[in-house]
């Protein structure tokens, strides 16, 4: 199945404002999760002093990336950890790939990742007949359906239960149904075959702790537990970004990231891995491969940095209009809405997805509800200064002719007193011609999907004159 990519955006929302299933069900979802985080952080009294030391930590880390990696790498590979270093997608695909052959493993099952889905690991792996078993239950959905995840959290956040009932029916023959505790039943059995067969686990990170070497995986459903500790081989993939100093920044994370997310005051499985299991009850090696794939350029521009201090809570995107509008496929990447706008333009580069950064109001609410309180729509507002001037390495994502001649003699309208005004006195005149706005380009295609706002009777400065008279 094909897929939008972030280079026709206007196009995805276009088509994702004509289905009002969609918008439907992402309204729901998102106003159930704003309404659980707003009630999960009522309860904590120092909520924005946990926010500023959790910006705290992250800043010094991502000032000091290299050192606190050098750390983990040192105490990981004391407890019998074996570290990968991946430079790109590709790297550390072919590092999966190999450790899957050398271990003899044919039946791999997968935790919930967000850097798996970054690098395209499950198509790599199919190429060779080993596309592991999705078996959080959103993501397996996805799998089944052939689709992406729509939302860093949730990945089936777009389905209603009709639609997951119907693909269930389609895909594993089921009797019709769309009562969420059968389904969920169904799917429970059918994934119980595979963590019983599985030869070997995938997982994400949620936090690597430099202190000890330790790697944190956060789940509500037990499936990544099971990935980690049924399988004889634990191959987890981390990016770089994911390391913290100390075990006890933890505390400060964990309790941020899950009210954050979904309104818990707490995840339902907290899985602290130090190396493989020394009792042999669970996998006989870990593998960590470290992801860099652009992140090492992004800490390296102070402006950006602060990007890769996100912990994948997903709070950005429920609170965002234009996701809740518009979902995750619109944006054609694995990371959507807000902190999708500044982080696949960095990764995967400006010149496919220049149209992210201006996919924003800028209202600020991703920035109000940001647990790290990463200055989002800072670093959208200096991401569309560069797709338009261009930098070293990315040429300048200039509009049309058209579009640049309108802005010059808006700047030139705009540049004095005088001329400001008999901009006004012009505009008021052609708010009295009837249809006069709907054949100006611009204007016209703005009126699209909203009203032209209409300019008072009398402006300010005249009012103010009249008073002072």
């Amino acid at each position: 199945m094909s897929h939008p990519g972030p280079e026709t955006f206007a196009q995805n929302a276009r088509d994702a404002l004509r289905d009002p299933i969609l918008t439907g069900a992402l309204r729901r979802a998102t106003d159930t999760f704003a309404q659980r985080r707003t009630g999960a952080i009522a309860a904590v009294p120092d909520w924005q002093d946990l926010r500023e030391r959790a910006r705290a930590i992250k800043a010094h880390t991502l000032a000091r990336l290299d050192h606190y990696l050098e750390q983990f790498t040192t105490n990981a590979e004391a407890a019998g950890t074996t570290i990968h270093w991946a430079r790109d997608a590709a790297e550390a695909c072919a590092i999966v790939q190999q450790l899957a052959e050398q271990s003899g493993a044919r039946r791999l099952v997968k935790s919930k990742s967000m850097a798996t889905e970054e690098i395209h690991l499950n198509a790599a792996l199919a190429r060779s007949d080993r596309e592991p078993i999705e078996t959080d239950l959103g993501e397996w959905i996805i799998q089944l359906a052939g689709e992406t995840p729509s939302h860093i959290i949730v990945p089936a956040i777009h389905k209603t239960k009709e639609a997951i009932g119907q693909l269930f029916v389609d895909k594993l023959g089921i009797p019709e149904s769309s009562d969420p505790q059968v389904l969920a039943a169904h799917a429970r059995q059918r994934l119980r075959a595979h963590f019983a067969e599985a030869d070997l686990g995938i997982s994400g990170v949620n936090f690597g702790v430099a202190e000890t070497g330790t790697i944190l995986i956060l789940e509500n459903e037990g499936n990544a537990r099971m990935t980690t500790t049924l399988p004889k081989v634990h191959v987890a993939v981390m990016g770089i970004e994911k390391v913290i100093p100390r075990f006890a920044d933890l505390d400060v994370f964990l309790r941020l990231l899950p009210r954050s997310g979904t309104g818990q005051h707490l995840t339902t499985y907290q899985s602290l891995l130090t190396g493989p299991d020394a009792k042999g009850q669970g996998p006989q090696q870990l593998h960590i491969v470290l992801l860099d794939n652009g992140r090492s350029r992004i800490a390296c521009d102070e402006v950006m940095r602060e990007t890769l201090a996100c912990i994948r809570c997903g709070a950005c995107l429920n609170a965002c209009p234009v996701y809740q509008s518009i979902g995750g496929h619109a944006y054609g990447s694995v990371y959507p809405g807000p902190i999708g706008a500044i982080l696949t333009p960095q990764l995967s580069g400006m010149h496919s997805a220049a149209a992210l950064p201006f996919a924003s109001s800028l209202c600020g609410a991703c920035k109000d509800v940001c647990p790290v309180k990463i200055d989002i729509p800072s670093l959208l507002l200096e991401l569309r200064k560069r797709a338009v001037e261009g930098t070293a390495s990315e040429p300048a994502a200039r509009g049309g002719i058209g579009e640049r001649l309108l802005w010059r003699a808006f700047a030139w309208w705009m540049g004095g007193p005088r001329r400001y005004r008999i901009a006004m006195l012009l505009a008021r005149l052609g708010e009295r011609v009837p249809f006069a706005k709907r054949f100006a380009g611009p204007l016209r295609a703005w009126q699209s999907s909203r009203e032209l706002p209409k300019l008072a009777k009398r402006s300010f400065r005249s009012t103010w004159q009249g008073e002072r008279s």
